[in-house]
């Protein structure tokens, strides 16, 4: 469960939207440690903070920090609205665990998108693409961008990660690069507040003005090394949120020569399972030429039982290695580099490429 310290910061390290990194000083010797200041204030050299530390012991990569749960000596002022009306928000996130935030949802009567989304019930035609990982988001977004740097493309961020928006350094530096990002479910800390994939859909359409949507968990997936044990997997649920409402989904295929696991060697399990069992609706599977050939035969073998249910799409990949070096975020998946894994992030560009072919 939840192993604590308690330590005094000794210094602040960087910070970006939301987030602070600190050194803090603890009897197991000094830590690094990340504090969200819209939960637990803006923590100073010489505080006093109460940290959770269960994912540092653990050694876990994305998760590897000591958080900080409260600056118990000094105490953030309220929140400026009346917390005894609902005017503020009563949307519950991380519900009932000691750090719930309660927001306003872009849906709910105090919202002044409540109009538009209350008579919403279809995006409309927008190409959506979802992707099982938050490292594909920014590859996506070129693909997007090198045929239509107008397009407006917002992200929709599902809780199977990072619940805080604000933990991804990659949202972050995307910020001017994105119409916005709309947090939904459980996760918070987004432009926009949704409960649901449905009602998050909605609101990248009405209330941004989004062309395309890229779906996507955030930073810090959970897995067990089985094929249903992975929180990624909830994708398919988002294709067939995407078709009841209208829209036009597009799978980025997980593709990897250089993962060190087999399951997820050409074409990931994690794709299989999302897109062959847990999509009930087609999807655009696209597939970018100009992958070594020994992992597009792997690929293509892979897709094969696929194919009766989706539409496997062929895109050229001319040009798609240059939009990912001018990405304005370093691109990295598993700690793997655009060089180190190419085909993943090829894939991912594709399919933002192959999204731009479907608008009207």
């Amino acid at each position: 469960m939840v192993r604590w310290r308690s330590g005094t910061v000794q210094a602040v390290r960087r910070s970006w939207h939301g987030a602070v990194e600190l050194d803090v000083s603890t009897g197991d010797g000094p830590v690094r440690a990340l504090a969200y200041p819209e939960l637990v204030g803006t923590p100073q050299p010489g505080d006093r903070v109460l940290l959770n530390v269960g994912a540092l012991v653990m050694g876990l990569g994305t998760g590897g920090y000591a958080l900080v749960v409260a600056l118990p000596d000094r105490l953030p002022a309220d929140p400026a609205e009346d917390g005894t009306t609902r005017d503020g928000g009563h949307l519950v996130k991380a519900r009932y665990t000691p750090l719930q935030a309660i927001l306003l949802g872009a849906d709910e009567e105090a919202s002044p998108h409540r109009a538009v989304l209350e008579s919403a019930d279809s995006i409309d035609g927008m190409p959506v693409v979802t992707a099982d990982l938050h490292s594909a988001l920014p590859a996506i977004l070129a693909g997007i961008h090198d045929s239509r740097p107008d397009a407006r493309v917002a992200y929709l961020m599902t809780d199977g990660g990072a619940l805080p928006a604000w933990f991804s350094r990659t949202l972050d530096a995307l910020r001017g690069h994105l119409a916005g990002t709309v947090t939904t479910g459980q996760a918070f800390g987004g432009d926009l507040e949704a409960s649901t994939v449905h009602t998050g859909l909605l609101a990248a359409r009405h209330v941004l003005g989004a062309d395309v949507t890229i779906v996507a968990q955030g930073p810090g997936n959970l897995g067990t090394g089985t094929p249903w044990g992975f929180s990624g997997v909830a994708l398919g649920e988002a294709v067939n949120a995407v078709a009841v409402l209208g829209g036009r989904p597009v799978g980025s295929l997980r593709i990897s020569d250089a993962d060190g696991r087999d399951r997820h060697r050409g074409l990931s399990h994690h794709s299989l399972t999302a897109y062959g069992k847990v999509a009930l609706v087609p999807a655009d599977l696209p597939v970018p030429d100009g992958l070594d050939p020994a992992l597009a035969a792997a690929v293509d073998a892979a897709l094969a039982p696929l194919g009766g249910r989706h539409r496997i799409v062929r895109v050229p990949s001319t040009g798609l290695d240059q939009a990912l070096r001018d990405s304005p975020v370093r691109l990295s998946t598993m700690g793997r580099g655009l060089d180190e894994d190419h085909g993943y992030f090829l894939a991912a560009a594709a399919a933002g490429r192959h999204a731009v072919t479907l608008l009207s």
